[in-house]
């Protein structure tokens, strides 16, 4: 049975109506006759409504009449009506059969790179060190080398642990691990000195091992030798060993700038407005007049690429192009507050960049008045721990 409806389909089908006394009469001869009649519905006592193959009307119209039945085409179905339907839209099916080869031409170009940088880490230009590499929009996935592409990168990059490239539909995913830098780590056993990686003033020092090279009170380098790796016994003479000790310093962390007594201030009125444009490989179509309404704003813009599939692109995409307007203010300053403008920003930047902040010993405050602004120079004293193992060489 399902074969024949299927096959109904194929050739065409046809809902009927069918009122009268004697349909139970009219369903035992369709039978009878080995006419297929499917998805029978009565409304109501004298009407049914049902399925039959388009071959079948004529016989059906013909057991009607002969059970003084009244018969109703309701809907045609199956796949000539379809084709019938279309057939006068000649455009529609040319359209249709360009869409079709368009993808099938497209889907041999790559049309997005997909960077994926592993922990969220960012790696500083890699989009453009992967295009500059041979990885661009528009190529044939044919003439991409993925091996000879990773290997430019990496010759070029030393900050790259590792790097791989996935050709997925039109997509190309480009998976990064970002190399971490390690301080160079002296074995235990090696001989080491112990030496300044930041320049201060000692506070304290406690050598553990090792012989003490400065001492409280002395101002040092980065690369000053705090502890040497030896010592000096009077009958075992010079021996040298593993340097230990923990040194304090008192650290300067400095920032400056300049406030202008007169400057312009931008502020966002909360206004924006959308513009968008439509972008086919390189051609863009604007879709909204290019003039902003507004007289001064920033523009912000967003491309979302077209795809079919997850990783199946095509060369379509739309750009958002966002103007949130923007008000100028002229603003006049006072020696006085510019000075405590550029004070406070100052130690704004300060105070992040200070983790403990009872490590803060004294604070530095020098301003200098210039023709069009004041400088202000803000300098931090903390507390730190200093040094760094460096292995002795003979």
């Amino acid at each position: 049975m399902l074969i024949k409806i299927i096959f109904n389909y194929i050739i065409g089908y046809i809902r009927i109506s069918i009122e009268g006394y004697y349909i139970e009469r009219f369903i035992n001869i369709c039978r009878n006759n080995k006419i297929t009649i499917w998805n029978l519905k009565r409304d109501k006592n004298v009407s049914l409504k049902l399925n039959i193959g388009i071959k079948d009307l004529k016989k059906v119209a013909k057991i009607a009449k002969q059970t003084k039945c009244k018969i109703k085409i309701l809907r045609k179905k199956g796949m000539p009506f379809v084709f019938n339907k279309y057939k006068k839209r000649k455009m529609f099916f040319i359209f249709l059969i360009l869409i079709v080869v368009s993808l099938a031409i497209s889907s041999n170009f790559l049309w997005n790179i997909e960077i994926i940088e592993e922990n969220n880490e960012q790696i500083e230009d890699i989009y453009k060190d992967v295009t500059e590499a041979g990885l661009t929009i528009g190529k044939f996935k044919s003439q991409i080398n993925t091996k000879e592409i990773i290997n430019k990168i990496r010759l070029n990059r030393n900050d790259i642990a590792w790097i791989g490239i996935e050709l997925k539909g039109t997509n190309a995913i480009v998976r990064v691990v970002k190399a971490q830098s390690k301080p160079e780590i002296v074995d235990e056993n090696d001989y080491c000195n112990i030496v300044s990686d930041k320049q201060g003033v000692i506070t304290k020092i406690n050598a553990q091992n090792g012989t003490i090279a400065v001492k409280v009170g002395d101002t040092v380098n980065v690369g000053t030798t705090l502890i040497n790796g030896w010592m000096e016994g009077k009958y075992t003479g010079i021996r040298y060993v593993h340097a230990r000790g923990e040194i304090e310093a008192k650290v300067w962390h400095t920032k400056s700038k300049k406030i202008l007594y007169n400057t312009i201030e931008r502020k966002e009125t909360g206004s924006s407005e959308n513009k968008y444009k439509l972008k086919i490989n390189n051609f863009e179509i604007n879709l909204s007049k290019r003039l902003s309404k507004f007289e001064i704003y920033d523009t912000i813009d967003e491309e979302k690429k077209f795809k079919i599939f997850s990783d199946f692109y095509l060369p379509i995409s739309l750009i958002k192009t966002t103007n949130k307007e923007v008000q100028e203010e002229q603003k006049k300053y006072s020696i006085e507050e510019a000075k405590e403008l550029g004070i406070k920003e100052v130690q704004e930047e300060l105070d992040k960049e200070i983790e403990d902040k009872e490590k803060i010993v004294n604070k530095i405050i020098n301003t200098y008045e210039k023709e069009d602004g004041i400088e202000v120079f803000v300098t931090y004293e903390v507390l730190e721990n200093i040094g760094t193992n460096e292995k002795i060489v003979f």
